[in-house]
């Protein structure tokens, strides 16, 4: 080691000639100066202590306000994920909870939401299409969305249809014929004091007057006989 250490001294002071014989260090020195792999591994060593002077410099420069708000903007985010989450997850259950449930209606109607819509072929006044739609456990067609009112007008032929609607005379509130009132943001034209469906919607008329009509039952008695149909 002692000779290592001296040869190592000469070769800084300039005392080394490559003209005089070489001793067993200088030889295994040279050979590790030529090898590679001690030249890979010498670079390493050096990157490495750079990266660690890197390190330093960065992580020193880090101040404790600094670091307080890289945590507060991390909590803020991690906020907000958990709020947006939150709303998707509600949005996604008032979806299912509004999901339209399809009756299996008997044959010869039609349903649509939780109802079955029954389109006569044969004509009466309004009172007597009120008496045959009762007499199989239907009502005159009711409805209470836009969305059926819309269904049932897509659906008609070119004839009218009487519909469950009724009021005693131009000055009294629209009722169903189980005498709930009207709810359904439309307007009925005439001022007739029964309601019939039209292709642009729904018109009033005179009870007496002939027209076809529209029976309607909800999901809690579809299991009921229409022979008399």
């Amino acid at each position: 080691m002692w000779e290592i250490a001296a040869d190592l001294s000469a070769r800084r002071r300039g005392m080394w000639s490559p003209h005089r014989n070489m001793t067993s260090t200088e030889v295994f020195l040279k050979i590790l100066e030529t090898d590679p792999t001690y030249r890979e591994n010498t670079e390493a060593w050096r990157s490495g202590k750079d990266l660690q002077k890197k390190c330093l410099a960065i992580t020193s420069s880090v101040t404790p306000a600094k670091l307080c708000c890289c945590i507060l903007i991390i909590l803020i985010l991690v906020a907000l994920n958990v709020v947006t989450l939150c709303v998707l997850l509600a949005v996604r259950s008032r979806e299912t909870d509004l999901q339209v449930v399809y009756v299996t209606c008997p044959k010869g109607w039609i349903g649509f939401g939780n109802k079955c819509f029954y389109f006569s072929e044969d004509s009466e006044n309004w009172t007597l299409s009120q008496i045959s739609c009762t007499s199989v456990g239907a009502v005159l067609a009711q409805f209470e969305t836009e969305e059926e009112l819309n269904f049932l007008t897509r659906y008609k032929d070119i004839f009218d249809y009487w519909i469950g609607l009724s009021r005693e005379s131009s000055h009294h509130a629209w009722k169903w014929t189980d005498n709930s009132k009207l709810n359904v943001p439309f307007v009925i034209q005439g001022t007739g004091e029964c309601a019939y469906l039209t292709d642009s919607g729904v018109s009033s008329g005179k009870r007496y007057v002939i027209r076809k009509r529209i029976c309607s039952k909800t999901n809690s008695n579809v299991s009921i006989s229409l022979d008399a149909l």
